[in-house]
C-alpha cells in the first residue's frame, strides 16, 4: 500500500512540474531541463524591460526540482543555489548596471515541513541587485507557498513577481 500512495504522490509531484513548464513556455519563457548534482531542475527564464523599472532590464529565472522532502535547510540552500546561478548565467551587463535579477526557486515535494512553507511566505530574499521568491510546493495537500508583498527593497518589481508568481505557480 505505501509504495502505490508514494508512488501517486510522486506522480502528482511530476504532473506539476509538467504543468509548470507548459505554463512558463505560454509565458514567452525558455525552457530546458538541467542536472544539478544528480537532480533534474526544470529552468525556465525570460528578461523584460520597463522604464517604469528606472529603466533595466529584469532576467527572471524559475527554477524548479522535485525532491523527496522540503525543510527550511533544503529551500534555504536551493534559494542560495539559484541565486547564483542566474545572476552567474545571465549575461550582459553585471547586475545593478540597468540590470538585475529576479528568481523564483521551486521545490516540490510531497513531504513538506510546515517551517519551510513559512519561511518561503515570509519574506523575499535580496542580495545586490538580485531578487528571490522561494515557492514550496506541497503537491499532496495542493498548498503553494510564496511571498506575495510588496518589499521595500526591489518594490518597483513587486507587481511583475506577484503576477508572474501567481501566473506560474497557481495556474491562473
Amino acid at each position: 500500500m505505501y509504495g502505490q500512495v508514494y508512488g501517486q504522490q510522486q506522480s502528482a509531484s511530476r504532473a506539476y512540474l509538467t504543468a509548470l513548464q507548459a505554463r512558463l513556455t505560454a509565458d514567452g519563457c525558455s525552457t530546458r531541463w538541467e542536472d544539478w548534482a544528480g537532480t533534474q531542475v526544470l529552468v525556465g527564464r525570460r528578461s523584460d524591460f520597463r522604464l517604469r523599472w528606472m529603466a533595466t532590464n529584469l532576467h527572471l529565472f524559475t527554477v524548479a526540482a522535485m525532491v523527496p522532502e522540503i525543510t527550511v535547510q533544503a529551500i534555504e540552500s536551493f534559494t542560495d543555489s539559484v541565486l547564483r546561478y542566474a545572476k552567474d548565467t545571465k549575461g550582459g551587463l553585471p547586475v545593478g548596471l540597468q540590470t538585475g535579477v529576479g528568481a523564483f526557486p521551486v521545490l516540490v515535494s510531497e513531504n513538506v515541513e510546515p517551517a519551510a512553507v513559512h519561511w518561503a511566505e515570509a519574506q523575499q530574499r535580496t542580495r545586490f541587485a538580485c531578487m528571490a521568491r522561494p515557492v514550496v510546493v506541497d503537491s499532496t495537500h495542493q498548498y503553494v507557498g510564496m511571498y506575495r508583498g510588496k518589499p521595500a527593497l526591489g518594490r518597483v518589481y513587486a507587481s511583475h513577481f506577484i503576477e508572474k508568481g501567481t501566473r506560474y505557480f497557481y495556474g491562473v
